[in-house]
């Protein structure tokens, strides 16, 4: 009877513990899928894309006073990284030339943000110019960078006048991702040119000196910034930003030396003009 009696005890228990460890398991936190799963280890391309001679217009009456008066400028033709610049492509440069690397002990979460495929962040604006020159190329004007992320239509956004919060990697994990994102997941953050991830995902450094007057001086062709400066420029939205800060005419200073979890890059170049008669161009 004694023997009984522990047997049914002991598996009374038994299920008692069962109960409790699918209770537990039942409320637990859900997977957290805002952080990018791993990637296959398979570099993105970023190939260059040409954006064509032709006039747009800068700026925006919405917004501060560093972005007005909206203003025509006229643009040579040039070419830039359909996405921003890789943790895959800056640690080829960090190979190869001994730079700092970016991923420093001291960045919270650094796993967050070092696969191949996500955007190269914590990196300066002169660590960015380095990794252009380096490959022949140059970071952006601040004219270059809007043209490539709005076309030559008056917008807000990459995707046109509406709000669409989640259309890009903005603030909070609503979007799907907490972090940075790999490059190229948001398919609706993309410009009439095919040029991803200029509403949000990381903010990029441009080759602009700041100066917040700098539009009423009317510079309407080629305009490449003040010739002199303390703050840098930075254009466009961060996975830590709202949807506002990735106005595709938002302007933002910042020391050069400023390296933030938020901030990277894309490089650009100048193309030659064609001598024929079917010079592409593109006009407002």
């Amino acid at each position: 009877m004694d023997k009984l009696f522990l047997r049914s005890w002991f598996l009374f228990v038994g299920f008692l513990c069962l109960v409790a460890y699918a209770g537990i398991r039942l409320t637990a936190p859900k997977e957290d899928t805002s952080i990018p799963v791993k990637s296959s280890g398979e570099p993105t391309p970023n190939p260059m894309i040409l954006i064509p001679a032709g006039t747009f217009l800068m700026g925006s009456e919405e917004g501060g006073r560093n972005e007005r008066p909206v203003h025509a400028v006229f643009l040579d033709a040039f070419e830039i990284n359909q996405f921003e610049i890789t943790q895959f492509q800056y640690g080829e440069f960090v190979k190869a030339t001994g730079h700092r690397s970016p991923l420093s002990r001291y960045v919270k979460d650094i796993e967050r943000y070092n696969d191949v495929n996500q955007p190269v962040v914590y990196v300066s604006w002169l660590d960015a110019e380095a990794f252009c020159q380096w490959t022949g190329n140059r970071l952006p004007t601040e004219a270059e960078w809007e043209k490539a992320a709005k076309g030559s239509e008056q917008t807000t956004w990459p995707w046109g006048k509406e709000v669409k919060a989640l259309n890009a990697n903005f603030l909070g994990d609503e979007d799907g991702s907490r972090y940075t994102a790999f490059v190229g997941s948001f398919q609706a953050d993309q410009s009439p040119y095919k040029i991803y991830d200029m509403a949000g995902n990381a903010q990029e450094w441009v080759a602009d000196w700041y100066e917040p007057l700098y539009y009423e001086k009317g510079e309407t062709k080629n305009p490449k910034g003040p010739l002199t400066g303390e703050m840098k420029t930075l254009r466009g939205g961060s996975w830590n930003d709202s949807h506002l800060s990735g106005r595709v005419s938002a302007r933002i200073e910042m020391v050069p030396d400023y390296r933030d979890t938020t901030v990277g890059f894309r490089c650009a170049r100048s193309v030659m003009p064609s001598t024929g008669s079917d010079t592409a161009s593109d006009s407002m």
